[in-house]
């Protein structure tokens, strides 16, 4: 596959397998090993986020500040792919305490405007990079409003 890098995105296009989708790389820290989502046509896959703060490497010892970072980070991408967070329809959160669950649902929620939730899986894990509390991955539609 041909990848033809343009500034912090890249496209590339067909496969040995025959497919003329385009791949659209959104990358936020072009020195990171990974796209942090994928837009093909209208959905885009994003990669797993963390709350890391503005180094990019520690994690806010504050659970709810933690929460707020990881859900920024998704907006972050989905607004660089022109979308917004209502464009999520799947959403996947690795926690390796579950028993934040509430805390973190209290600050998921109040990022989705009239409550329009994607479906979610909220997955007991074990321990995450920088030691994290939550990372969050996910599947998001263009919807006719962001077109």
């Amino acid at each position: 596959m041909k990848t033809k890098s343009v500034g912090a995105r890249s496209r590339a296009s067909g496969s040995k397998y025959g497919s003329s989708r385009k791949r659209d790389h959104i990358r936020l820290n072009p020195q990171a090993p990974f796209s942090d989502g994928v837009l093909v046509g209208d959905t885009l896959y994003l990669a797993g986020r963390i709350g890391v703060d503005e180094t990019g490497s520690r994690v806010p010892d504050d659970i709810e500040t933690e929460a707020r970072n990881v859900m920024s980070h998704v907006e972050s991408v989905l607004k660089r792919a022109g979308m917004r967070m209502d464009d999520l329809v799947y959403v996947q959160v690795f926690c390796p305490d579950v028993s934040l669950w509430e805390q973190f649902n209290r600050i998921y929620c109040s990022y989705f405007k009239d409550r329009t939730l994607p479906a979610r899986a909220f997955i007991g894990s074990g321990k995450l990079l920088f030691g994290a509390h939550f990372e969050v991955q996910g599947i998001a539609i263009r919807s006719q409003m962001t077109q």
